[in-house]
């Protein structure tokens, strides 16, 4: 596969909506620019005639193919955000003249709440599971975690029998939804992106192995560096870290790691950026840790090395081998093991046949199934029935 299929191609199913109707996303924790959001939803949502609205954390006020971005501060400080940011952001839905609004985090509940009490439509997209979630937050005290779980996890259910719709990530997180009016709506990537039209030959890539997203240590920073340590010399591989590190605390403990010699870390890169990068890798890594929260997952950068022709080393979650084995686009481990993680890493930079027909495997499964595509085919019909 090597042509490019745009996101907007699939403008013919929302024929029936008038091209003036305008909607609005909402986000206050998001960038103007995630992946989910802007490149996939409001994308998709443009091109099939919508006048878009994304009011997001940004610097300014501005028009990015056909997205009309309208900004809200940014704050750090959590309070702040869910006080002061929370409030901007329903001060310029209501100004922002959208017949339906699509919000994006659990802290903007009572702006959709307050949004249907003005007889507006208004979707709640549920991108994580909220109450697994809560049961990782180092910010809330571990004595309460599971209390506030379950206020979470009622208050979730409560309010989405309110909105017009509510979308899931994730099979996992439809299943803890109300199902009368709930839409599973994966985050496959466009097929196409992130693949490289200048990529060298697989056969004559160095031995790169690959990180995108952000560096954490529940999603396994410190094993993937202590790994590379313990790879064989005679494989010169390097690990490429694209993305930034969630604190400086953490960025201590990798930089001293025995593993760092081998580590490029570019930090964060832009969707470009990005692949021509995995264009160049012979190995992505997706390490999360055994977290409730991420047990069931379906991560964005799992299916964009698949999408790139990339064969994984992933965690052994059984949602995630069911994919990898049926596929057979890579190798499961224990994410918590070091000395297994490089030993699949090895297997795979020691076997280039075996480890390109991984890659290609991967990459036909996103072109016929696991593509944005098909999903964006479903969000547009949610739209035209609440609007019609």
């Amino acid at each position: 596969m090597t042509g490019t299929t745009s996101v907007l191609e699939v403008s013919d199913v929302a024929q029936s909506v008038k091209p003036a109707a305008r909607v609005a996303h909402l986000t206050s924790v998001h960038t103007a620019f995630d992946v989910r959001i802007f490149q996939k939803e409001c994308r998709s949502l443009a091109s099939a005639g919508y006048d878009v609205v994304l009011i997001a954390p940004h610097g300014r006020d501005e028009t990015v193919e056909g997205v009309k971005i309208e900004s809200v501060t940014r704050r750090e400080d959590r309070s702040r955000r869910m006080t002061a940011t929370v409030r901007q952001v329903y001060l310029r839905a209501i100004r922002s003249g959208a017949t339906l609004f699509h919000f994006h985090d659990p802290e903007l509940i009572p702006v959709g709440v307050l949004l249907k009490l003005r007889g507006k439509r208004v979707i709640y997209d549920v991108h994580e599971n909220v109450a697994q979630d809560v049961l990782t937050k180092d910010w809330i005290h571990p004595r309460v975690r599971r209390f506030v779980s379950t206020v979470a996890r009622i208050v979730e259910s409560a309010s989405a029998r309110i909105f017009d719709g509510v979308v899931a990530a994730t099979p996992a997180i439809a299943g803890t939804l109300p199902k009368d009016n709930c839409l599973l709506l994966q985050n496959f990537p466009i097929v196409g992106e992130l693949v490289n039209e200048t990529a060298l030959p697989y056969r004559d890539r160095d031995p790169m192995v690959v990180y995108a997203g952000s560096i954490t240590e529940m999603k396994g920073a410190r094993q993937m560096v202590s790994a590379m340590h313990l790879l064989p010399e005679n494989l010169s591989a390097r690990l490429l870290l694209l993305g930034d590190v969630e604190s400086a605390s953490l960025r201590s403990q990798l930089t001293a790691s025995l593993g760092w010699s081998k580590v490029d870390h570019l930090g964060f890169q832009p969707r470009g950026t990005l692949a021509q990068m995995l264009g160049r890798a012979r190995v992505g890594l997706v390490l999360f840790q055994p977290l409730p929260n991420y047990d069931d997952s379906q991560p964005n950068k799992l299916f964009e090395y698949m999408s790139a022709a990339l064969p994984i080393v992933a965690s052994n979650f059984p949602v995630w081998r069911d994919l990898i084995e049926k596929v057979g686009c890579g190798l499961v481990v224990n994410p918590l093991d070091a000395s297994e993680i490089a030993k699949a890493i090895a297997w795979i930079l020691e076997h280039p046949s075996e480890a390109e027909a991984m890659g290609r495997r991967g990459q036909m499964a996103v072109a016929s199934i696991y593509n944005w595509e098909s999903q964006a085919q479903s969000l547009l019909r949610l739209y035209d029935r609440l609007l019609r």
